[in-house]
């Protein structure tokens, strides 16, 4: 399954309201005022010097919500570190996987016999997880069931149809809850992410750069896009930090800060 990032919502006009929180900060009239003498121009002026003065916290009252889907669980362990931020993921728990999605990493796509012995390794994961899932289910279901009849006080040790598709319901969410456990880190999963403004600035920062896991890499690239689209002037200097000054890795540098800045510069991202 491939990678998927989409918009789904933002705090509207996310310039004109940035603007205006930091213009508050030293005027002696009222935000209606404020708001009503912003209009295109002077606005994306007045945040271009916001942000090269580094007054970052007003732009932390507008933020961006994420619909992302075709990612592995071994991406969403890094994503969900950066704690200004609020998930919700699908949930192993709750959800029966009956034929899980898998990412397959690209130098292992790259090679035929590493495919064919990921691929088989992901095939054995679902088929485990499937028995494990009918033998938890039935103990489950063996235990309910006393419980049901004894509490019931039931002599005839029947259970009407409702009650029986209930219990055999509530013994497989019972099931899947430990049989998930076999699940590798390639698992696809889907996940709502929303940040503000200033905290994405910090993500594109950290997980654009050559040196960020490549996944997390590829999606934080197509979160940029999707910002830009609707906040140009806002993240025109979004990216990795190398784009705004230097390279913060020391020794361990990728080495391409001029083609890193040429991409993220010329608006390739």
């Amino acid at each position: 399954m491939s990678l998927k990032v989409n918009l789904v919502e933002y705090t509207p006009n996310p310039e004109k309201v940035v603007a205006a929180a930091a213009k508050l900060c030293y005027s002696s009239i009222g935000v209606d005022d404020i708001m009503k003498n912003l209009n295109e121009e002077n606005t994306n002026k007045f945040i271009n010097m916001l942000m090269s003065y580094g007054h970052h916290s007003p732009i932390e009252h507008v933020s961006f919500t994420f619909a992302i889907e075709g990612v592995s669980r071994s991406l969403t362990h890094q994503l969900v570190r950066h704690r200004l931020a609020s998930y919700s993921q699908q949930s192993q728990r709750y959800v029966k996987l009956t034929q899980f999605e898998y990412i397959v990493p690209p130098e292992i796509e790259k090679s035929k016999k590493a495919k064919e012995v990921f691929i088989s390794a992901m095939e054995k994961d679902q088929q485990v997880y499937d028995e494990l899932v009918k033998l938890l289910k039935e103990l489950a279901f063996s235990s309910l069931e006393e419980e049901y009849i004894r509490v019931n006080k039931s002599k005839s040790g029947e259970i009407d149809e409702k009650n029986l598709s209930h219990l055999l319901s509530k013994a497989e969410k019972k099931a899947i809850e430990d049989a998930r456990y076999v699940f590798p880190n390639a698992c696809e999963t889907k996940i709502i992410v929303t940040m503000n403004a200033r905290e994405l600035m910090h993500f594109f920062g950290e997980r654009c750069c050559n040196r960020a896991q490549w996944e997390i890499r590829a999606m934080a690239n197509e979160m940029l896009m999707e910002v830009k689209k609707v906040s140009p002037v806002l993240f025109k200097y979004s990216g990795p930090d190398c784009v705004r000054g230097i390279c913060p890795e020391g020794s361990m540098t990728c080495g391409k800060i001029l083609e890193v800045r040429e991409l993220y510069l010329n608006k390739q991202i």
